[in-house]
């Protein structure tokens, strides 16, 4: 078959031929792979950053994906560390790793949003007694979790979402996102302001030391320093550390917790995971997304994205001829 190829971790995958995998017992199926998201997370475990890497190469790159298995069903999976990856044309899957979708879905976007939204979504929803009615800021908001991070905040219910990012053109676009407030992140860091200090969570995608400026100025302008804040690690976008002051958690009823695989249950994930992409089928969050065929992953993985959209790879849409009108 072909697939995205890693044979050294400093390297972009390559389109190349290899051996087709085959399922191993009976919990494993083989799937036609349809849609793959490039994530921030695929790019950290090809690259051996990322705390679930596994080190074995040669590798197909890939950690989630939307697939048809042999009785025509839509499936959306993700991958275990040590699975062969998803960005191929077949590739193996787990049954309890995986959920039925509806008909209706359209692959490309559920490839593209799944991921980034299952951040915020697992955080709120089983990380956090979240309820409707309180106060949300995110940390990173201009990126594509960011983003989507925003949108369900306000979808789950949260009376106001504080957007704060470096970007100011794409922080603009946030309030047709459902953003009620959008600061950059250098004034979040000096004078957060009232309505971002009284916040009852934040969902952090940034952590470093940016994190820990904006944690110090929303502490120390904090009206009520008893009233409880939960401060929600999800990405390390500006660094994997934050030297965090004792003092930061004896002076304020602060709350440190963090969200992703392992912190999460991959039962509690699976038992969320279909309302989340129910939600996606029905369009209720935007995303933008493109789609690129496989045969051209190494070019859109050395290529930075700056309109903001969201990379799919299609390993059974044909490449484009670029010869062709």
């Amino acid at each position: 078959m072909k697939a995205a190829v890693i044979t050294s971790s400093d390297q972009p995958p390559r389109y190349s031929d290899f051996p087709d995998p085959t399922p191993n017992g009976p919990g494993e199926i083989l799937v036609e792979v349809l849609a793959v998201g490039l994530h921030h997370l695929t790019r950290g475990r090809a690259s051996g950053t990322h705390y679930s890497s596994t080190r074995g190469l040669p590798l197909v790159v890939g950690v989630d994906g939307v697939g048809r298995d042999a009785d025509g069903k839509l499936r959306y999976f993700a991958q275990s560390p040590g699975q062969i990856g998803t960005m191929a044309d077949k590739t193996v899957i787990k049954l309890d790793h995986s959920i039925e979708l509806s008909s209706e879905s359209d692959p490309v976007a559920i490839a593209g949003a799944m991921n980034p939204a299952m951040a915020s979504w697992l955080a709120l929803r089983c990380r956090v007694p979240f309820e409707r009615g309180q106060k949300v800021l995110v940390l990173g908001a201009t990126g594509s979790s960011g983003s989507m991070a925003v949108q369900i905040a306000r979808h789950l219910g949260a009376s106001q979402v504080i957007a704060v990012g470096r970007d100011e053109q794409r922080l603009g676009k946030l309030l047709a996102l459902g953003a009620t407030e959008i600061m950059t992140l250098s004034d979040a860091q000096h004078g957060a302001g009232a309505v971002a200090c009284e916040v009852d969570c934040v969902l952090d995608f940034l952590w470093g030391d940016s994190s820990l400026r904006v944690m110090e100025t929303v502490l120390k302008q904090r009206a009520d320093r008893s009233r409880p804040l939960t401060w929600i690690h999800v990405g390390s976008m500006a660094g994997e550390v934050a030297a965090i002051p004792g003092a930061f958690l004896r002076s304020a009823n602060l709350h440190i917790v963090g969200s992703g695989h392992g912190s999460v249950s991959g039962r509690d994930i699976l038992t969320e995971l279909p309302a989340l992409a129910k939600e996606i089928t029905r369009g209720t969050f935007r995303i933008d997304v493109k789609a690129v065929p496989l045969r051209n992953v190494e070019q859109v993985w050395c290529e930075a994205s700056r309109s903001g959209e969201r990379i799919v790879i299609t390993p059974q849409q044909p490449a484009i001829d670029a010869t062709e009108n």
